[in-house]
């Protein structure tokens, strides 16, 4: 991003306004989300790495062990909080991962628009 900025003053010299060269004004309004879904603040490659994210794999064992025992009905209540709380982890992460390829899938619209 350029640094090429030129500050409008009133006449007691307080800053009203700012003048960005056309690339700084394009990367900002990159950075300004039309909806709510896009990522912000995040580089393609760390988007990337986002969507193609998973679960740890100690936990996506252990959320087997507690899916297979769960279906045999063996499951205490201490394991079915424990299911509870990754199954709500892994809906977040579905989430994070569906909202960085939607965010990927925007920026090729934008840069192929433009």
């Amino acid at each position: 991003m350029s640094s090429t900025r030129r500050y409008i003053t009133d006449e007691q010299g307080e800053r009203i306004g700012v003048l960005l060269d056309l690339d700084e004004y394009q990367q900002l309004t990159r950075l300004s989300p039309p909806d709510s879904e896009i990522l912000v603040g995040l580089s393609e490659a760390e988007l990337q790495a986002l969507a193609h994210s998973a679960l740890a794999p100690a936990e996506q064992v252990r959320l087997n062990d507690l899916l297979a025992r769960n279906a045999d009905g063996q499951l205490p209540e201490a394991d079915q909080v424990e299911l509870d709380r990754l199954l709500y982890h892994v809906d977040q992460l579905t989430i994070l991962k569906t909202r960085a390829r939607y965010t990927l899938a925007h920026h090729a619209g934008t840069l192929y628009s433009s």
